[in-house]
């Protein structure tokens, strides 16, 4: 047996089975759990998922949101115990697979149009207030 293919066997019990079909352009909350001192509470992240890199447990992404006129980055690894709950708030129709162009982006222009059409279709999709 290859050492990789070892690898994803020890890595599989680590990988969660209840993420949403989510694509680049996607507007969505992260759900993060903070520490404080000896409080746990979770914290929610909206934003434009922006990108998405690796495989299995290494699987990552980055998501991008304006506050204030100033935009903010996150990258979150998406199996972490530190993810409590990832949602799917608004589907966006867009053509790339990295949207780093929203950076030099502002105003009207910074805008992802929704996508509607189909959306019924998608097995496996929930969006929020949907139950």
């Amino acid at each position: 047996m290859a050492i990789q293919a070892i690898l994803d066997q020890i890595n599989s019990k680590s990988l969660k089975t209840d993420l949403p079909i989510m694509d680049i352009g996607d507007t969505i909350n992260v759900h993060c759990r903070i520490v404080e001192g000896n409080k746990e509470r979770i914290q929610i992240f909206q934003g434009v998922l922006i990108s998405r890199s690796g495989r299995g447990i290494e699987e990552m992404i980055g998501v991008r949101r304006v506050v204030e006129e100033t935009g903010v980055e996150r990258i979150f690894p998406i199996n972490s115990p530190k993810i409590a709950v990832i949602e799917v708030v608004r589907r966006g129709n867009v053509r790339r697979a990295k949207l780093y162009y929203l950076r030099a982006r502002s105003g009207k222009s910074r805008r992802i149009i929704d996508r509607r059409r189909g959306l019924k279709h998608v097995a496996g999709i929930k969006l929020a207030g949907q139950d």
